[in-house]
Order: C-alpha cells, then structure tokens, then sequence
C-alpha cells in the first residue's frame, strides 16, 4: 500500500479535508477520496477526520493508497475528434475535462474507453490500463495526442519522443505581460520537496526545455506559444512559473486569484512526427477550442 504525506500550505487553509485530498492527484476523484476517508485511509496529524474538516495550515495529512483493484476497462462510444488514422497509428484532439487512462476513480469516459470502441487494434506496451498511449496531456489541457495501434508504432513513436524529433506546440495564456518577443526556459524539473505532489525546478530534476514566444499581450496577460524540447510531467506549467508567469486558470501552479477557466489555459496545437512505417513526415494542427477562443476576445475587448 503507498503512503502519501502532504503538509497543508497557507493558501488552502480552511478548505475541506477531502477537496485537498483529491487535488493531491490528478487521478484522484471527490467519492474516492471521501470513501478512503471513512474507511480510515486518511488521516490528519495522526488521527481520523471527516470529510468535511477545515483544515489548517501546517495540518500534516497521511494518505494510505488502497492497492488498485484490477479494472474492467470497457469500450464506450465516445464522440471521438480523429485528426488521422490508418494501421499503425491514430492523431486524437482530445477535449479538455477528458481523462487520458483510466485509474481507480476515472474507470469511464476516457479516452482510452473511447479508443478502445474505435479500434480493436491498440499497441500493448503500456499495460492494460493505457493501450496505445505514446504520450499524455494533463485531463484540462486540450489539443493532440498520438496513439499507437501496434507495438512496432508504440516502439517507433516512443523512439522519436526520446530523441526530441517530434514537433510538440502548445498555445497559452499566461500571467503578466512578457517583455521580450521570445526565450528558451531550460531549467530541470523534479518533485517538489515542499509539496511532493506537485513538480517544480529542482537542482536534481531532469533536463527540460520549453521554447516559447509571444503571440499577443493584454493588460494583465500574454498570449503564447510554447515548443517542447522534452516532455516532463507538467512542464509548461512548472517552466512559466519559475519564469514568474504562470498558466491563467492553473489551479495548481497559478496564483489563487486567476481566472475562472475550469482549469489551465493550454492547448495542444500542433503535433509533427514521422509515420512510424512509411517514414514520412506528417503534422497535424489543431484550433483553439472555443472557451479559449471567446476567453481571448475577451481580453481583446478589455473585459
């Protein structure tokens, strides 16, 4: 069973114990979280706690992961965005608020379920629980996935990625008005030593590298595309920080006063890669989605 450690920071004091819980991962779901709460998985400063407790800064909360149970994951006729699709691989625009694999708590509506309905044919490398899945993009953030139908594609794909030959561009907004055009972030990403649930730049991280230039500056905000060079986990969202522009909407890397968005303001635009058979070069674009479309023309017209 993983246990979990998390020290309640000054920013979420008073919020209920079970709301801190399951923003400790991403995975994790409210109903799951309560139910380990009252099967006593959860405690704060060595006792048991109810759901609704109002935690206070300091409050350190243990957390006992229940050993996942082996999930039923079944097929689901999901209205699927198919960028691209023929033997060996598939080009997804994933909507935000869509899981990419199922997890305990999340066994349903992702896109794993849907991909499962769509083809029968998915690469087997990454498990069971995560067919076909080269490569993933947080549940809120929106924009293309690639997505391996044999293992010779997984294996091929997975190489690319390694070698940072696929082309990755996402589109952001972003706290505070970036003076210059462009920059190249290159700052090693880790776990966080003060909040282990969450990534930061760290002296022993992995080497990471964003690229990103400016598309349009508002009042308060500046408009951005980012290139990934590696892939961590959370990476845009960890770089714009450390370079004091956070994602708008990030409720975890953000400010607590941001914009009410459902989430960080990123979308996965354009994704390049070499077909894994033929060896030619496709790329594929995707369009802002239209909340982040109407959030810009909002900001264009000062609102």
């Amino acid at each position: 069973m993983e246990k979990m450690d998390h020290t309640v920071l000054e920013h979420e004091a008073n919020e209920r114990l079970d709301k801190i819980v399951s923003s400790m991962q991403e995975e994790w779901s409210r109903s799951q979280v309560q139910q380990w709460i009252k099967d006593g998985n959860v405690i704060v400063n060595g006792k048991k706690e109810k759901a609704n407790y109002r935690c206070a800064a300091g409050d350190i909360i243990g957390v006992e992961v229940p050993e996942p149970e082996v999930l039923d994951i079944l097929p689901e006729n999901l209205d699927l965005d198919i960028y691209y699709e023929d033997v060996d691989v598939l080009v997804v625009n994933k909507p935000k608020g869509m899981v990419v694999h199922p997890s305990n708590g999340h066994i349903s509506g992702t896109l794993v379920n849907g991909l499962m309905y769509h083809c029968k044919d998915l690469s087997g490398i990454n498990g069971v629980l995560r067919p076909g899945i080269v490569h993933r993009i947080d549940k809120d953030t929106s924009g293309l996935l690639m997505v391996a139908k044999n293992d010779m594609a997984h294996e091929k794909l997975a190489e690319q990625l390694s070698k940072k030959t696929v082309t990755r561009k996402y589109y952001a907004l972003v706290h505070g008005n970036i003076p210059h055009d462009a920059g190249t972030i290159d700052a090693p990403i880790g776990r966080d030593p003060a909040d282990r649930q969450r990534m930061a730049v760290v002296d022993n991280g992995k080497p990471a590298v964003t690229h990103f230039r400016v598309l349009e500056r508002f009042n308060k905000y500046t408009f951005i595309e980012c290139q990934l060079e590696t892939g961590r986990t959370h990476q845009i969202r960890v770089h714009m920080k450390y370079i004091g522009h956070p994602l708008a909407g990030d409720p975890k890397y953000g400010p607590k006063k941001t914009i009410d968005f459902g989430g960080q303001a990123l979308h996965a635009g354009v994704l390049g890669f070499r077909h894994p058979r033929t060896g030619e070069y496709l790329e594929f674009e995707s369009p802002l989605p239209d909340d982040f479309q109407a959030l810009l023309n909002k900001l264009r017209l000062g609102l």
